[in-house]
């Protein structure tokens, strides 16, 4: 009766040990996705103010001049730019135009591509 109690004690200590059930490896998947591209919204639209132009000739500034001493007209400041200087802030502002223009089709070309890649992982989910 010892023996036997001795034995079922080696059996209950081993457990299942002694019989090695099968097991399947595991296979491991590693998929790498980019971070999602991250897309700030455009800035509002330029709202411009309207510039009331004035061409003041040497007659006109006479003419403004008396004006101004009789307290028929408020005396006002003006800025004047010579043709040279006219020019010049017409071609910075077709300049500041150009840039904007293709800043914008830079930014819309990379959405247009993170849109092609986003279409293109989605039937793969």
């Amino acid at each position: 009766m010892r023996h036997l109690l001795v034995i079922s004690l080696v059996f209950v200590v081993s457990g299942c040990s002694l019989f090695q059930p099968r097991t399947a490896p595991v296979e491991i998947k590693t998929i790498t996705l980019p971070a999602p591209m991250y897309h700030p919204p455009m800035p509002l639209e330029v709202n411009l103010q309207d510039i009331k132009w004035r061409v003041l000739t040497p007659e006109v500034m006479e003419e403004y001049l008396q004006l101004v001493k009789e307290g028929k007209a408020p005396a006002e400041p003006y800025y004047a730019l010579s043709t040279q200087g006219y020019e010049s802030l017409s071609m910075n502002m077709a300049e500041l135009k150009r840039y904007v223009t293709n800043v914008l089709a830079i930014i819309e070309y990379y959405r247009e591509q993170d849109k092609d890649l986003e279409t293109e992982e989605k039937p793969d989910e």
